[in-house]
This record gives structure tokens, C-alpha cells and sequence, in this order.
């Protein structure tokens, strides 16, 4: 009987901290995320401390998600605001006074404004899928060929101001791996933003780098236009974020493009940033390079990489 009330007290006492920290994980709801649970002092390394400091760092990275979640939420809520409100606007004006209104261009302003809520939509959309982590195809994809695809399209395409266009890319084609839908994107946005913002030129290069533990595939855009500051280099691939001098609501986007471009960069692996340039902007999106149908590539000797044939045998 004795052994059994002590082993009895002993256990109690031992798992005090447990219901502690159940207590307290019950009480926290979504709008309490600040709490934490109580780490026990007695024995900072035991087991029950190590859980509980785990569920803190967990609910740490829950807070900020939420946190997260909640400004993209009321920015994304802004942006449609603002043109719904003179949408409507327009057309009760329309509507109240009718005579000598020109219904061609309001029609014209109102299909404008539709359109741009359609893209933000879309992107908004994309954000949410690539928040949610959303697994990547794991399908061979040539950069080359879609970047001179990409290319030839934006000539093609109206621009406020006559464009030169150029695609240079090395040989062999060069190969990433990953979803070309989402690969597609990424380069289409930087183009995009290129041809926004150029005065007369846009440039886009495709090349390798290679080194001892592989190889590289750069992609870079290079446009004329007024350049960003250094200082904002890092500002411009946050969402809704835009530059006070060129991105404003009537010639630039809702913000949403160099940080869809960043994130599908990073979720394949890669990096995007602007690099100094002398006059106006360089993006520059780096990619693990890999063998095209039919190759496979590995560290060659001296820190050269070799792209050999494979046969089927």
C-alpha cells in the first residue's frame, strides 16, 4: 500500500507540467495566439521542458502565419476596394446623368478596370496555392526555349513605346526541373515588369554556371528604364508593394509580380534578386541546371561539369 501511494504522489507530481500545459493549450484560440505554455523550472531538460518549449516555437510560427495571413488579407481586400469603388462610381455617374456621356470609352474604362481585377484575382489565387505548399511537378523543362518563347510573344505585344526586344542564350539549351507552368510565370513577370518600365531596350540572356558541385542556370532581364534604388532592391518583392516614382496604380500592377516571381523561385530551389547595373534594372534569377532528355549532368575534373549522353542499353 505504501509503494503504491508513493509511486502514486510521484507520478502526480511528474506529470503536474503535463496538465499545465494542456490546460493552457486549451485555453489558446486564434485570438490568443500570444499565450504560451509554461516551461517547467526544475528540470530544464527533461522531457516534458523539451516539449513544451517545442510547442512555444510551434505556436511562435503559428502567430507570425496569422499575422501574415491577416495583412494579406486586409491589403488584398484594399487593392479590390479601390477599383470596385470607382467602377461603381463611374457608372452610377453614368447612370444618374446620361446625356453627353461617351458610352464607348466608359465601357472601355469599365473593361479596364475588369480586366485588372480578373489579374489580381488570379494572382491573389496563385499566392494562396503557393502558400499552401502545394507539391511542384517534378518535369524537365527547357529555359531556353521558353525564354526565346517568351520573347518573340512580348514583341508582338502592345507597349506604350516602341520596344527593342532581345533573347541571347548559350548552347546546349539549358534545363531546370521543376513545374513549367509555374516556370513560365516567373519569366513572364520579370519580362513583364522589363517592358513596363523600359524606355527603348530589354535584354534577356540565358547561360550556365559552372562549378565544383554542379551547375547553374542564370536568366536575366535587363531593361533601360529609371532602375530601382538600392535601397529598395529588397521592398520591391514584397506583396503590394510598389515604387513611389514608376509604380503607380495607372502604369505599374498591384505589386503582386516580382514576389509571385521570387516565391516560385525559392520553391525550385533557386534565388531572384536585382544585381547593380549602370543604368536602369538587371533581374537576375539563378536555377540548378540539369541534363537536358537524354543527359544527366556531374562534377567533371577541375571543377568542371560534364553533360554526357545517356542510352538506353
Amino acid at each position: 500500500m505504501i509503494l503504491a501511494v508513493t509511486a502514486w504522489a510521484a507520478a502526480d507530481r511528474a506529470l503536474r507540467p503535463v496538465e499545465a500545459i494542456r490546460r493552457e493549450l486549451e485555453d489558446i484560440t486564434a485570438r490568443s495566439l500570444g499565450r504560451r505554455v509554461p516551461v517547467s523550472s526544475s528540470a530544464s531538460a527533461d522531457e516534458i521542458a523539451r516539449l513544451a518549449r517545442t510547442i512555444n516555437t510551434t505556436l511562435d510560427r503559428l502567430e507570425r502565419s496569422a499575422e501574415l495571413q491577416q495583412r494579406f488579407v486586409a491589403d488584398a481586400s484594399h487593392e479590390l476596394r479601390s477599383p470596385l469603388a470607382g467602377l461603381r462610381a463611374s457608372l452610377e455617374a453614368s447612370l444618374t446623368h446620361p446625356e453627353g456621356v461617351d458610352w464607348q470609352a466608359r465601357v472601355r474604362d469599365a473593361l479596364r478596370d475588369i480586366v485588372r481585377l480578373q489579374d489580381l484575382s488570379h494572382d491573389l489565387l496563385l499566392l494562396a496555392q503557393l502558400d499552401g505548399g502545394a507539391p511542384i511537378a517534378d518535369t524537365r523543362v527547357n529555359l531556353t526555349d521558353l525564354a526565346h518563347d517568351l520573347a518573340v510573344e512580348h514583341r508582338h505585344l502592345p507597349h506604350p513605346r516602341p520596344l527593342d526586344i532581345r533573347c541571347t542564350a548559350d548552347d546546349p539549351p539549358a534545363w531546370v526541373r521543376g513545374s513549367d507552368v509555374q516556370l513560365e510565370r516567373l519569366l513572364r513577370n520579370l519580362l513583364g515588369n522589363a517592358c513596363r518600365y523600359a524606355r527603348t531596350t530589354v535584354e534577356v540572356t540565358v547561360r550556365t554556371e559552372r562549378h565544383e558541385d554542379g551547375a547553374t542556370v542564370v536568366f536575366e532581364v535587363r531593361d533601360d528604364g529609371p532602375g530601382i534604388p538600392v535601397a529598395d532592391r529588397e521592398r520591391v518583392f514584397k506583396r503590394f508593394s510598389r515604387l513611389e516614382d514608376a509604380r503607380t496604380r495607372k502604369s505599374g500592377g498591384a505589386g503582386l509580380g516580382l514576389a509571385i516571381a521570387r516565391e516560385i523561385a525559392t520553391r525550385h530551389g533557386g534565388t531572384l534578386h536585382f544585381a547593380d547595373t549602370v543604368s536602369g534594372a538587371c533581374a537576375v534569377v539563378r536555377l540548378p541546371l540539369v541534363g537536358g532528355e537524354g543527359e544527366e549532368v556531374r562534377p567533371g575534373v577541375g571543377g568542371y561539369v560534364e553533360v554526357r549522353a545517356v542510352r538506353d542499353l
